[in-house]
């Protein structure tokens, strides 16, 4: 054997040595029982924390969920009753300068009060009149024409009038803008 032999077998048995000092010195600790219950403790608080936090956003989720079905149902209904909102705006705009017998006009300003009424505690608005600012978005332009009189992008006559149930567009309104290019 020669000296460089000699010296790496005296170093492996060097370490060998101190490894196994190390190891007789190094006590393996196990955890005692009061640690055990602090992990099963903290592991059942995460549980629970997770398992709340899962259940606080379901609940959020479905509040939202239940509002905008009920936005949608209200929008489906007030669709449905719009027909009978531009008929009373039609035979209203009929008695305007006609003799008429008051009690039927009369009559039929009260259905159409009553009808504003509804729409006012549902939170649906009309919107579309003549001089208001067109508006791609809300706006269904059918037509345009010049009129010096009228600004530009201006509705000059509105065809259908539009509703809306707070932002959401149940129904465009159909006009005809001024002055545009």
């Amino acid at each position: 054997m020669s000296k460089k032999e000699k010296i790496e077998k005296e170093k492996v048995e060097e370490a060998e040595k101190e490894t196994a000092e190390t190891t007789e010195n190094e006590e393996v600790k196990e955890p005692t029982a009061e640690e055990k219950l602090q992990e099963e403790l903290k592991a059942a608080n995460d549980k629970y924390m997770r398992l709340y936090a899962e259940y606080d956003n379901y609940r959020k989720r479905t509040a939202n969920e239940k509002v905008a079905i009920y936005a949608d149902a209200t929008a489906k209904a007030v669709e449905e009753i719009l027909p009978l909102a531009d008929s009373l705006t039609m035979a209203l705009s009929q008695f305007e300068g006609k003799d008429v017998p008051q009690e039927f006009s009369k009559g039929i300003e009260l259905i159409a009060n009553q009808l504003k009424a509804s729409f006012d505690k549902l939170s649906v608005t009309p919107f579309g009149a003549v001089g208001d600012e067109f508006d791609p978005n809300i706006h269904n332009a059918i037509s345009k024409i010049e009129d010096e009189s009228l600004g530009e992008n201006v509705i000059a006559q509105v065809y259908q009038t539009g509703y809306k149930l707070n932002d959401k567009i149940i129904r465009h309104a159909m006009v005809v803008v001024a002055n545009c290019d």
